[in-house]
């Protein structure tokens, strides 16, 4: 497993120990070189070809599993459910979780502007990342990595519903319960390019929770996704009442 100079192991790099998944050092590093650095530093290489076939192993993985895990499925709803999970916004959350952040090589400019948490970076560089794995595994070790990262985010997106966004399942939810369509109250925080967005879930008058992030629809999906869980809880109690 690399061990990355000047920084405590990440969960990232505990995830491959735990799970026996080899990671070439030098790959390792070029994974996490974003080109705002390599311009910075004589134009050393980027980490934009790993990205490039990563995204496509990821790709085939989850197709793959889609395919096997849900037979009866039709071609538009995988795709659908393949959209849900690899996408920008789930590839940064993986970041997130793994602690990779803080281990990517930016340039100044993007340091002081918070690339380190910027949704399009820690996408490109997981993509990255599982591209060094493929190449240092092969595909045997890509599939361990992208099955325990991914294949919960699948089950998750299936649960949700035919519209695949939380926002969606709760007004499902409303209909059958005969709510109100939700509505949703903003605020925002931060300068203009470092945005924070905060968004509650009112129900029938009642609010959910606070759902946080960088974008309006980031903020309302988390509030939704806990104003969904509350009502479910609340619709599952009640029938083991009524039981």
């Amino acid at each position: 497993m690399p061990e990355h100079t000047g920084a405590s192991l990440s969960r990232f790099q505990e995830l491959l120990a735990e799970l026996g998944v080899p990671l070439d050092v030098q790959l390792f590093e070029l994974a996490l070189t974003h080109r705002s650095f390599a311009y910075e530093n004589g134009g050393i290489p980027t980490n934009e070809r790993l990205e490039f076939l990563g995204d496509a192993v990821l790709g085939i993985v989850v197709t793959e599993h889609l395919y096997l895990r849900f037979p009866a499925y039709p071609e538009g709803r995988l795709a659908k459910l393949r959209a849900a999970v690899v996408n920008a916004h789930s590839l940064a959350d993986v970041a997130r979780e793994l602690g990779i952040g803080p281990l990517v090589k930016l340039g100044r400019g993007e340091t002081t502007t918070g690339g380190h948490d910027k949704t399009s970076i820690l996408a490109d560089t997981t993509e990255a990342l599982i591209g060094a794995i493929f190449l240092t595994g092969g595909m045997t070790k890509a599939e361990v990595f992208v099955h325990h990262i991914f294949d919960p985010l699948v089950e998750q997106a299936d649960a949700i519903g035919a519209g695949l966004d939380w926002k969606t399942s709760l007004q499902e939810v409303c209909a059958n319960r005969g709510f109100a369509m939700p509505t949703y109250r903003i605020t925002e925080s931060g300068p203009d390019h470092d945005k924070r967005f905060v968004a509650r879930a009112e129900v029938d008058g009642v609010e959910y929770g606070e759902g946080r992030g960088r974008n309006k629809k980031q903020a309302e999906q988390e509030a939704a996704a806990l104003a969904f869980a509350a009502l479910s809880e609340t619709s599952a109690l009640a029938d083991e009442l009524i039981g």
